[in-house]
């Protein structure tokens, strides 16, 4: 076999990997959107589904401590579904693995201001992925049917994980607004999306579980600083 045969031979294998990797990709995001659609609620709807909690995912928490457009909106969406009945216990999920980052209390503290008793709101500090959000949320939490509150691009996959976890998953979608990087972070999600495919699969445990908590008792059990007001 002459060199050139070689490299055509080199070109049409690395052309066939090429081409069923891009079915894989599109393949799985197909199959997430179609599948997880069917669970993504409007707020009147989700008051019918009597879940155990809203589970809000974190987002980017900026220098200052405000929270960004996509996560106050996400805050703002789970407090209205608080307020208007639809759930009884909030759990801010996200980033906290470092003292000088802080999703969770940031999240937990314009909930308050929104007008949230402090003891309806709980916080998963090691929130660290999509993923490890929904696993904790059962493992930990104790929690079986569950209201994602996200941006709607990024509930398919929130609902797809956890109703591969065993939970009762639906969506609301916080999208408020128009946001910056739109076309950036789809592509990323769609990304995502293969790999958590690849995890639901396979269920690894995540970075941290930790005693049980229980939804029934108050927020107070997650909090790592006394900057919280509680009733007697």
């Amino acid at each position: 076999m002459t060199n050139s045969s070689i490299w055509q031979l080199i070109l049409r294998i690395a052309a066939w990997l090429f081409a069923l990797g891009l079915l894989f990709y599109l393949g799985i995001n197909a199959f997430i959107l179609l599948y997880s659609s069917r669970y993504i609620l409007t707020a009147q709807q989700a008051a019918e589904k009597n879940a155990d909690c809203a589970l809000i995912l974190g987002a980017n928490v900026l220098a200052s401590g405000e929270l960004s457009h996509m996560l106050y909106d996400r805050v703002y969406t789970g407090v209205r579904l608080y307020s208007d009945g639809a759930v009884e216990k909030l759990i801010m999920s996200g980033d906290h693995g470092a003292s000088e980052y802080d999703e969770v209390n940031a999240m937990k503290g314009t909930a308050v201001e929104l007008g949230v008793p402090a003891e309806d709101v709980f916080m998963d500090h090691a929130g660290f992925s999509t993923y490890e959000s929904a696993y904790r949320a059962k493992a930990v939490f104790g929690a079986d049917c569950v209201i994602f509150v996200t941006q709607k691009y990024h509930l398919y996959r929130s609902i797809f994980v956890a109703r591969m976890l065993g939970i009762e998953a639906y969506g609301v979608s916080a999208d408020l607004r128009d946001y910056k990087n739109d076309i950036y972070n789809n592509f990323r999600e769609s990304l995502a999306r293969c790999k958590d495919l690849l995890f639901a699969i396979f269920k690894p445990a995540p970075t941290y579980l930790g005693d049980p908590i229980d939804l029934n008792g108050s927020g107070k059990q997650t909090d790592d600083e006394p900057i919280y007001e509680y009733k007697d």
